[in-house]
């Protein structure tokens, strides 16, 4: 077999194996998955149109978006939430202003740009959705916190 062959055919082993863990079907635990994958993954288009914001259930916690986010961008060059809530356009849009704790890197240091820890507005708020949950939760709200 010569080297050229051997980097085809360990190219075409790697492929049907990484097939192979692509069709295998994770089981969220808790949940009975032979319901339609619409009544699994939340839905974007059940978020509510508008809303007060969430009280909070513990110190610190991020709030939560009141509005959808389907199809916001949110990448390394581009992130639509800055569109109104930025100290500039907030002025403007009246949508609440991100926090100065924003503009901190790891050391403390405050910038004018928002944080690269910070940017990425979604890992640490997420949006309202009127769906049941996937996974059980018996999580209770701090004592002064919550509904």
């Amino acid at each position: 077999m010569t080297k050229k062959q051997s980097k085809i055919l360990v190219g075409l082993m790697t492929a049907l194996f990484a097939g192979s863990l692509m069709a295998t079907e994770v089981q969220p635990v808790g949940k009975d998955l032979t319901q339609s994958p619409e009544n699994v993954t939340p839905a974007f288009h059940k978020a509510p149109r508008q809303s007060e914001l969430s009280a909070l259930n513990y110190v610190n916690q991020p709030p939560m978006v009141p509005h959808s986010v389907a199809n916001y961008q949110v990448t390394k060059n581009v992130n639509q939430c800055l569109n109104c809530h930025s100290p500039e356009n907030s002025r403007l849009s009246g949508a609440t202003r991100i926090s100065p704790t924003h503009f901190m890197d790891r050391d403390g240091n405050i910038g004018s740009d928002t944080s690269p820890r910070r940017y990425f507005c979604l890992q640490c708020h997420v949006s309202q959705s009127n769906v049941e949950p996937i996974v059980p939760n018996d999580f209770k709200p701090m004592k002064g916190y919550g509904n």
